[in-house]
């Protein structure tokens, strides 16, 4: 199987896994919240830190921004006070109370400003972590271009956009891909596409797009590792698993079955506001994660059956208190297996 390369990285079968951590949209739209989240994902020992890079007018119809919807007073406040509210949502907001709130409200209050992403990208290179995006729209991908990330992301729901990974195909870099609410037909369409336009870089992500705060047996059937199993033997790239419950047991269960890539949400508190804290981890959680992620694969070996040099010591010593008898015995055992 082929290897790809992600700053500096190699991902693939027998290399350290790479470990993502999904800041996402946890971050509540407050910077130093984000910067929080960043230096937290740095201690727990991971690879990189995403994130999610959205043109709202783009991505999501006038109706469904225009809906109703209960927004966290602390959002609301920082988005007025950050500016990245459109002149409408303002005017509503001062006329009627910040209780009237709608999804668009939410959605702006989510993206970062070119200047936030640049303090962003500050704060990771001076902790040394890389960073870089599922961006859902060709503007968000020049968007995040020009902080020349090693990688880019492509969303579940967006694997069926060609012109997006069109689009993402010309950046040149290496490309993840993730395959909730997707069909074999369908990602095999999306590999196809981002091999015409030249990427050769590309990972594939096993992802089950349900989102629970719990580990019952109905969530656990649903992680379908076999499904790793069916990519790896369909295509020659690297295969990783990403998940959305709180859980870590399907993940180790992954990178035992070969994943060399691995995603998982961060939150500070699941207890904050927001729509995906509930199915992240914490950092001591994450912390475990990294941990049994870096020290599994050297336990694998090299499959041989053979006496280990350390084995061979202990039955040295061993040998030197037992009877005459038990020592023919086993010089007997060895001669008739030699």
């Amino acid at each position: 199987m082929k290897t790809i390369t992600i700053g500096g990285h190699v991902i693939g079968p027998d290399q350290p896994v790479f470990i993502i951590a999904e800041v996402g949209i946890n971050h509540n739209g407050s910077l130093e919240l984000a910067k929080t989240l960043i230096r937290a994902a740095a201690k727990t020992g991971c690879t990189a830190v995403k994130f999610q890079k959205r043109t709202v007018p783009v991505v999501f119809s006038q109706t469904e921004l225009a809906k109703e919807r209960e927004v966290d007073r602390s959002i609301i406040e920082s988005a007025l006070k950050r500016g990245v509210l459109p002149p409408e949502a303002v005017s509503r907001l001062t006329r009627q109370g910040l209780e009237k709130t709608t999804n668009g409200d939410l959605k702006w209050a989510l993206e970062f400003t070119l200047e936030e992403y640049r303090e962003i990208d500050k704060c990771c290179r001076s902790l040394g972590i890389m960073w870089f995006a599922s961006c859902w729209d060709e503007e968000a991908v020049d968007f995040i271009d020009q902080f020349n990330p090693p990688a880019y992301k492509i969303a579940s729901p967006c694997l069926t956009d060609d012109n997006l990974l069109r689009h993402t195909a010309t950046k040149g870099k290496p490309v993840i891909i993730s395959t909730g609410m997707s069909t074999l037909p369908m990602v095999e369409h999306a590999v196809a596409t981002l091999r015409e336009k030249g990427t050769t870089e590309i990972a594939i992500m096993h992802c089950v797009s349900v989102y629970k705060n719990d580990v019952g047996e109905a969530m656990l059937r649903r992680t379908n590792l076999r499904a790793l199993d069916a990519l790896r033997n369909k295509f020659d790239v690297p295969i990783g698993f990403s998940i959305h419950h709180n859980g870590i047991i399907p993940t180790h269960s992954a990178i035992a079955r070969g994943a060399s890539i691995i995603e998982h949400h961060l939150t500070l508190n699941k207890a904050l506001a927001g729509s995906d804290q509930a199915f992240s981890l914490t950092p001591k959680e994450f912390q475990e994660l990294c941990r049994w992620a870096r020290e599994f694969p050297p336990t694998l070996g090299s499959g041989k059956i053979e006496i280990d040099p350390e084995e061979e010591a202990s039955m040295k010593k061993l040998r030197r208190v037992w009877s005459a008898t038990q020592l023919a015995i086993y010089e007997q055992g060895k001669r008739l297996v030699s």
